[in-house]
């Protein structure tokens, strides 16, 4: 349990990297980064896994990539969305208590659930479950207005808020996510990309 939130927690921040539309359709890979940093100030590691494109194994990668790592000091998993790789959603409740940890999801827009489950039910057989992982998920908590977003599970969304606070150095991402999404980026394209 966090009870105060230190400038240096320990958290890793999960990105995935990018893929073409052929590989949605080939059931391809793409890359899944975690960057482990203490705070805002310290890179400390990077876990790195491959994930299915539209597949189901986003979380179970999670899960393995910090459990089986050497970093067992971590505080805080925090991830960019709840969908990786296309529509692999994560099972945010699994995460934490399969792993011990808060999660703290960040983002940039307010998703559209209806139109997510309206492609969900065209495209893919699954889509209840995955629909259902969608429904599951803790509300959003507007930290800044129409801009910034997060979902907490296993804290509370004030908590969360602070975390993103201490973990950002400049704009509006997370120090952890911003890295992870360069680093997944430069991998599946040769450089990174813009956040």
């Amino acid at each position: 349990m966090i009870r105060k939130v230190k400038p240096q927690i320990r958290v890793v921040g999960f990105d995935d990297g990018t893929f073409s539309f052929s590989s949605k359709l080939e059931q391809e890979k793409t890359i899944l980064i975690g960057v482990v940093m203490k705070g805002s100030q310290e890179v400390v590691g990077v876990l790195s896994r491959w994930i299915t494109v539209d597949g189901n194994d986003a979380t179970d990668a999670m899960i393995d990539a910090v459990n089986s790592s050497r970093f067992k000091d971590l505080r805080v998993i925090m991830l960019k969305g709840i969908t990786y790789a296309g529509f692999n959603v994560v099972d945010l409740e699994r995460l934490h208590s399969e792993t011990g940890l808060p999660v703290v999801v960040v983002v940039r827009k307010r998703p559209d659930l209806g139109a997510m489950e309206a492609a969900l039910r065209k495209h893919f057989t699954d889509a209840e479950g995955r629909i259902g992982l969608l429904r599951k998920a803790p509300s959003l908590v507007e930290l800044v207005p129409e801009r910034l977003y997060v979902q907490a599970v296993g804290l509370e969304a004030d908590t969360a808020a602070e975390i993103v606070r201490v973990t950002t150095k400049t704009g509006l991402i997370p120090e952890p996510l911003r890295l992870a999404h360069m680093i997944a980026s430069a991998v599946m394209r040769g450089e990174s990309t813009r956040e």
